[in-house]
């Protein structure tokens, strides 16, 4: 009798029995590379990135593998999307609004001034039309996003001097992230956009006369607060800027239907994560910033009023031109309608007397 035949007729336990074992073919092991566009040293966003790693090799049983690479180590920080559309590396993770660059729509999938906050972005992205439209944009360079972290609402930023008016914007070298030095240009600013881990050296040098990144925690870490005093707030051009990692599609569709829910899940794990670590260790270090020297300030009505005007203006010239962002902003811009109506009347009166309580 053939082994086939064996098999076939006396079922595993005959076979067993016979010392013939039937032929087990392996899956064999996945191993990406994941390439950062921040460094090390900031844990809360380049930790996103390990947190996916982690969790995709927990899932998988140690069958899936993703290597994480710090800004630079791979490629450079404002490198990453071309590697995931190429192919030279399976995936990125990264604010898209650093790639606005290629198409404004980018922005949308992170942050625009005057935007979404944290929980909407999330809400827009998961339950309403979000995740659909990005991945159709996406498409057209290879690749397609799951979201995977958010700093929540961001600070103002750091100033070598007082920030009293709209007219205090004329002229001002201003490392600002991504797609907001558009509006910081109209209002007079000289935008800069500069790789984290490369802020402090521009603002200690005075190649810059102001520097965003988040908020307190990561402020902290990087020292902005030794050569600029002001501290100002709220960083009106990210009010809940998403991370994403970005997955080369040829890869993505190459995973059996298990891997792929890995990646969707552990994805959706940093994205929790992250906002929950910004969330937690953002007030002691606002705290530790003040006590130190800090100049807190809120900008003034005069700006946020002028910055809000020339937000609006820029979407509607940048939907006469492009297609794609005038179809998903849209969308995007009905969501934000609905949205901030029912936080009017919820979360911002709730906040407001929360603030106000001494706990």
């Amino acid at each position: 009798m053939d082994r086939r035949s064996l098999i076939r007729n006396a079922g595993i336990a005959g076979v067993l029995a016979t010392g013939i074992a039937p032929a087990v073919h392996a899956q064999p092991a996945i191993r990406w590379r994941l390439a950062s566009s921040f460094p090390k040293s900031l844990d809360t966003l380049y930790g996103g990135a390990e947190v996916f790693a982690a969790r995709v090799k927990a899932m998988s049983g140690g069958k899936f593998e993703v290597s994480t690479h710090a800004a630079g180590e791979l490629m450079p920080a404002f490198g990453v999307v071309d590697g995931v559309q190429q192919g030279t590396v399976e995936v990125a993770h990264t604010a898209p609004y650093y790639f606005f660059g290629k198409s404004e729509v980018f922005a949308l999938g992170c942050a625009i001034p005057f935007g979404l906050n944290s929980r909407q972005m999330t809400a827009w992205m998961f339950e309403g039309n979000g995740l659909k439209l990005m991945r159709e944009f996406y498409a057209k360079y290879n690749m397609l996003n799951f979201p995977a972290g958010n700093t929540g609402a961001q600070m103002g930023g750091w100033y070598r001097k007082e920030i009293k008016s709209a007219a205090d914007m004329k002229g001002l070298k201003f490392r600002v992230g991504g797609f907001a030095g558009k509006v910081i240009e109209r209002m007079g600013g000289v935008p800069q956009n500069i790789p984290g881990g490369e802020i402090y050296q521009a603002l200690e040098k005075g190649t810059i006369d102001a520097a965003e990144w988040v908020g307190p925690y990561d402020d902290l870490k990087l020292g902005f607060s030794k050569v600029a005093p002001y501290y100002y707030y709220p960083g009106w051009w990210e009010g809940g800027p998403e991370l994403d990692i970005l997955v080369n599609d040829k890869a993505f569709n190459a995973l059996s239907a298990e891997n792929k829910a890995i990646v969707e899940s552990a994805a959706s794990e940093a994205h929790i994560i992250v906002q929950a670590r910004y969330d937690a260790r953002n007030p002691a270090a606002l705290k530790q910033l003040v006590s130190a020297g800090t100049k807190l300030r809120a900008f003034s009505n005069d700006l946020m009023s002028r910055a809000f005007k020339e937000s609006m203006a820029l979407y509607e010239e940048i939907g006469a031109k492009n297609e794609d962002w005038k179809k998903i902003y849209a969308d995007y811009s009905k969501f934000r309608a609905e949205a901030n109506l029912w936080f009017r009347f919820t979360e911002a009166t709730f906040d407001r007397f929360m603030q106000t309580q001494k706990l």
